[in-house]
């Protein structure tokens, strides 16, 4: 998850810190010795005795006030501390309840739910974020707001795409200066296209690639963010007319035009967005590895062969033709074919591109 995500990653331990953060100002607003709800049977009596005095407080105690929140932080540190969870959560839910006009009632049930989340009960934790987040107004503490941490949680537990979609876009929407934009569009997009909405993935890349910082940033998990929203961006502005309607249509017009020399019709089969020309090591997203050269500089005068087969490595949705006889350090080639994926156009998708070029023998 993302805590108060400036620069950092989604990370879960980075969330629940965040929670334990809050779960504390239990033991900072600390204003009375320990004590036990009277109907407890177990335990020590002290502890007892005190839970019991401090409930006296909170009943005399008007609503609404710091000090009623010091009381009801002091009673549920008691029960925090002595791992009584259950008894927390009963006594901050039967609060709710009977005071529903406390304006930190945001802020117990967000205990609630993280007590929920630690135990592993995600669905339950899932319910009372939610709630929250339609139910209540939001609610600063220690500069920390309510519903930032609700919906952060939330995205981290949430298994519905769509659910998903609605959290990134409140935070979006609603919090701007308090999150990193950049990357949640990149996650607002992948969630898209898991609902096949291309159309809104496509503009959620499309603001991503609009951040300032959107080539530099480090996404967890997301590592080739940058690459990925730039590809789909520019192919789906592209013209596409240079993908053929299958494989055998694209190896046999490559090979008729290495034959007869044609490099010009060369230059137009290759691909006009991310064609890369690169070594088997090379990483994809390597600047050097996008290229802008004519086939003919390097096999104009010479004689250029292929394989007659494809290489075996080839699958259904990749392919490579081995060539040699180039005019260049490097005498092999192998020319990269791949499936376009691209649903967003039922007309392109599934047809077949000439992607790139890898340097030398297979490693």
């Amino acid at each position: 998850m993302f805590g108060k995500v400036k620069k950092s990653g989604f990370s879960k331990a980075a969330v629940f810190f965040i929670c334990a953060m809050l779960l504390s100002l239990f033991v900072a607003a600390c204003m009375f010795p320990a004590g036990k709800n009277k109907h407890n049977k177990s335990g020590d009596k002290e502890f007892y005795r005190n839970q019991n005095e401090l409930f006296g407080l909170l009943e005399k105690t008007e609503t609404a006030t710091e000090r009623r929140f010091s009381i009801i932080n002091q009673i549920a540190s008691n029960y925090r501390r002595e791992k009584k969870d259950n008894e927390l959560i009963l006594f901050l839910t039967d609060y709710v309840k009977k005071y529903p006009d406390d304006k930190y009632n945001a802020y117990w049930l967000l205990l609630t739910a993280y007590i929920y989340q630690e135990k592993g009960a995600e669905p339950i934790a899932e319910m009372y974020f939610e709630r929250i987040i339609k139910n209540y107004g939001d609610l600063s503490i220690q500069g920390k707001s309510i519903h930032i941490l609700c919906l952060q949680n939330l995205v981290q537990i949430s298994t519905s795409p769509e659910n998903r979609i609605d959290y990134f876009n409140q935070l979006i929407t609603h919090f701007p200066d308090e999150i990193n934009k950049t990357e949640l569009y990149v996650r607002l997009a992948l969630e898209y296209e898991k609902m096949g909405e291309w159309n809104q993935a496509l503009q959620s890349y499309s603001l991503f690639l609009a951040q300032e910082d959107a080539s530099k940033i480090q996404i967890p998990t997301i590592p080739d963010a940058y690459s990925r929203a730039r590809r789909l961006v520019d192919f789906n502005n592209s013209p596409k007319d240079w993908t053929f309607e299958s494989l055998a249509a694209l190896e046999t017009a490559v090979k008729d035009a290495i034959s007869a020399q044609r490099f010009t019709t060369l230059d137009k089969y290759r691909s006009k967005v991310n064609f890369f020309a690169m070594s088997w090591k090379q990483d994809a997203g390597d600047p050097n590895s996008q290229v802008t050269f004519s086939m003919r500089d390097f096999g104009y005068a010479s004689r250029i062969r292929y394989n007659v087969r494809l290489d075996a490595a080839s699958n259904p949705n990749e392919a490579y033709l081995r060539t040699w006889g180039w005019r260049s350090y490097i005498k092999v080639w192998y020319l990269y074919f791949r499936k376009v994926n691209f649903p967003l156009n039922p007309e392109i998708h599934g047809r077949w591109e000439w992607a790139g070029i890898y340097y030398g023998e297979k490693l």
